[in-house]
């Protein structure tokens, strides 16, 4: 088996906002596998800034697993625990050229296009009217649960925009959720959180910086919403610093993104420290590309979740890969009759 990479920059659409800055590209690899005439792909997801293996040596990694491709998975794998995003193309790429069809990493009824899963609208940062925008296209397009980033403008402004929404709409209608991206800080996060509440917000993703392990533990003892781990999981490898971080923080909720916490293996080990806890859980994609969007969404549907996931982001990009993947109605479907077209090398 031969194995190959390539760098693949996406574009987006239009600037989009997020409390760390706004993002006009996403870096993103693909890692290629052929032996005789079969062809495996999986992504290596890298997000500059973010990611625990955002390293100088990061490509030098990738030349040594395609160097080091004949050695054998578990090997693989443990030789990059500090390199989840590419964990997780390599677990992608060998299910890739081990299956049937090469994009049907995990055969089911989503794959043949008779289930969808449900998503949320995603909300971007950006202008008050800019939100207000995305908000009225999200809901005309059938989307019963949003995800509204804050953090960036005014915090009176985009509780405006949450309260403008509960006035159209109760919360049985539509599940409201924000991802504040670590923007509050410590000594007033809990005051915000409480102003939230009051327009029954389903949750709350990382209100606070991660590493501040006691503030956040004290913030989910107190808080009057649930709240949602997500950054605080990057950069956790070792299974009892998992179980040690979940035991102090005790949140209310974990987000799971393959492409940050070492791909179906790390996500897998999160869900079950976490179900031992009675802490709930969902998955988010992290600005892959079809490629990886694919593998999560499959991967997630196996899963049988029954409450919305975070995999709306295969719209963003103006030159992402062209798939069966559509967004429909507030779920995320794969249409059998539509084909993969890849332009690489």
């Amino acid at each position: 088996m031969k194995a190959t990479f390539q760098k693949y920059i996406l574009n987006f659409k239009q600037a989009s906002g997020t409390s760390r800055g706004v993002l006009r590209t996403k870096e993103t690899f693909f890692l290629i596998l052929r032996k005789d005439e079969k062809f495996g792909i999986g992504e290596c997801c890298i997000f500059r800034g973010l990611s625990a293996d955002d390293r100088p040596d990061y490509e030098d990694k990738l030349q040594w697993l395609c160097n080091n491709i004949h050695l054998e998975r578990i090997h693989l794998l443990s030789e990059l625990s500090e390199f989840p995003s590419i964990q997780f193309g390599l677990e992608q790429a060998l299910l890739s050229i081990n299956s049937e069809e090469g994009f049907h990493l995990f055969p089911s009824k989503f794959t043949k296009g008779e289930v969808g899963i449900p998503i949320n609208g995603l909300i971007w940062m950006g202008s008050e009217s800019f939100m207000q925008q995305q908000i009225r296209e999200k809901l005309k397009s059938g989307f019963t649960t949003i995800k509204m980033k804050i953090g960036a403008i005014d915090f009176e402004a985009e509780r405006k925009l949450l309260k403008s929404i509960r006035k159209e709409f109760n919360s049985n209608e539509i599940e409201l959720r924000v991802d504040a991206n670590g923007a509050f800080n410590p000594e007033n996060a809990l005051e915000k959180l409480k102003r939230l509440s009051e327009l029954e917000i389903h949750s709350i993703e990382q209100p606070i910086k991660q590493g501040q392990w006691a503030s956040m533990a004290k913030l989910c003892a107190q808080t009057p919403l649930p709240i949602a781990l997500d950054e605080e999981l990057i950069g956790v490898f070792d299974v009892t610093k998992k179980k040690e971080l979940l035991q102090i923080i005790q949140p209310q909720y974990i987000i799971l993104k393959p492409s940050l916490i070492g791909g179906f293996e790390g996500s897998n080990e999160w869900i079950r420290i976490s179900e031992e806890r009675n802490i709930g859980w969902w998955i988010t994609s992290a600005l892959e590309s079809n490629i990886g969007l694919n593998a999560i969404s499959q991967f997630t549907y196996n899963l049988r979740v029954t409450i919305p996931q975070g995999l709306g982001t295969g719209g963003l990009f103006t030159n992402n890969i062209e798939s069966p993947l559509e967004v429909d109605k507030g779920k995320i479907n794969y249409n059998p009759s539509k084909n993969w077209v890849l332009n690489l090398k």
